[in-house]
């Protein structure tokens, strides 16, 4: 028994380590001598190929307008552009405002839901009357610079791509909440997507809020799926072609500061990463493939991240207990192990705690985010397990 706890427990350390240090150093160094894809298209207008912008609005009035502003500043040929803007039963001035733009710009089109359809619905029937090549699939709070459609286009002269991933930066951070901690999990990931993509081609999800694909290669997201991007991503991969992250392709969000808003939205998130496991595991039974191996490594691991943890918690528990008396140093280290697991579980409330004092820890609200992210997704999977009813969104709230 005490042979087994010691063998599940460093299991699941090794794991957690592979997800978070290992596979990212193995990806630096692949990635180290390679350039990201050279055959792209010059901003030349008669040859780009012509886009559909879908995008999913929920009461959406604070921002659609400067979204709609910054999408008609690109430097790409307008002409070659229609936006088709669902909006899923919106109660505020969404209609109105995009009905104002549509005067002057008959290509920004408003398709109206009379009743809640969820975004993957309406992205889903979005890309049924989308009528052009390249598909951009963005959200309403996402605001992209001049050359960002462009860099979002250009590599599919390259046919061997079919998804292209933007950069989502985030300008506005606070120290009270968890924006700060939430901007280096999301550069990271940037980064961990970029490498996937110039190493094998196989970048592990696009980020929802700004990606470009060809319309030939979209798949309908099933009824009730959260994370349509990564259902998206993953049948482009399936289907062998190439998924790339663009970092010139830039565009600006304002990220969430309020722990309670992070916290549903990532159990929302981990919903749908469990339902992406249910339908995309054989993609892991494809060894000694780059594809198998990031998926493996960058999300698989990560997504049992909090079994992981509650693994080497009661393992640990079951060292220490089994320990040998006599020896001293041995039942330390475990009485150690032990006792430092079990606290770190109290960080969250330290931070919280701390945070009411108005005093605010840089490293204390990494370990209580890293906390808090695992526990979400503990949550979204016992939620996956009791099913999806509806997939039906209710913003998270920015600007905070």
């Amino acid at each position: 028994m005490l042979t087994i706890a010691y063998i599940l427990f460093f299991f699941s350390l090794l794991c957690l380590l592979h997800s978070y240090v290992f596979f990212p150093a193995i990806l630096a160094v692949l990635a180290a001598n390679r350039k990201q894809n050279q055959d792209t298209y010059p901003l030349e207008h008669e040859i780009l190929p012509t886009v559909s912008i879908l995008l999913a609005a929920y009461n959406e009035e604070r921002v659609i307008e400067q979204k709609i502003q910054s999408t008609l500043k690109t430097s790409y040929p307008l002409y070659k552009i229609e936006f088709l803007i669902g909006s899923d039963a919106s109660t505020d001035n969404t209609n109105m405002i995009i009905r104002k733009y549509n005067l002057t710009y008959p290509n920004i089109k408003l398709v109206e839901f009379a009743g809640r359809t969820g975004k993957a619905g309406i992205i889903n029937q979005l890309a049924e009357k989308a009528q052009n090549e390249i598909l951009i699939l963005t959200d309403a709070n996402v605001f992209f610079r001049e050359d960002t459609i462009y860099n979002l286009v250009k590599h599919y002269k390259n046919p061997e791509i079919a998804l292209v991933g933007g950069n989502i930066l985030n300008k506005r951070f606070k120290k009270d909440g968890i924006s700060i901690q939430e901007k280096s999990y999301l550069s990271r990931e940037n980064l961990i997507k970029y490498q996937e993509g110039i190493v094998w081609g196989t970048m592990i999800g696009a980020f929802g809020g700004c990606y470009s694909m060809r319309r030939d290669y979209y798949a309908p997201v099933p009824p009730r799926f959260f994370m349509d991007d990564f259902y998206i991503t993953m049948n482009v991969l399936e289907k062998g072609k190439k998924a790339i992250n663009e970092l010139d392709a830039i565009c600006y969000e304002d990220v969430s500061n309020r722990v309670k808003e992070e916290f549903r939205r990532k159990v929302r998130i981990s919903i749908g990463n469990f339902q992406n496991l249910s339908r995309y595991y054989g993609l892991l039974w494809l060894p000694f493939t780059g594809l198998a191996f990031s998926f493996l490594s960058h999300k698989v691991l990560r997504w049992l991240g909090p079994f992981f943890l509650l693994l080497m918690l009661i393992t640990s528990y079951f060292m220490m207990m089994g320990s040998d008396d006599s020896n001293i140093l041995q039942t330390s280290l475990l009485v150690t192990l032990f006792g430092f697991q079990y606290s770190l579980l109290y960080v969250p409330l330290i931070d919280w705690a701390l945070k009411k004092l108005n005093l605010h820890i840089f490293w204390l609200r990494f370990v209580s985010h890293f906390y808090l992210m695992n526990l979400a997704l503990l949550v979204g999977f016992f939620k996956f397990i009791r099913g999806v009813k509806s997939n039906i969104w209710k913003p998270t709230q920015r600007y905070q």
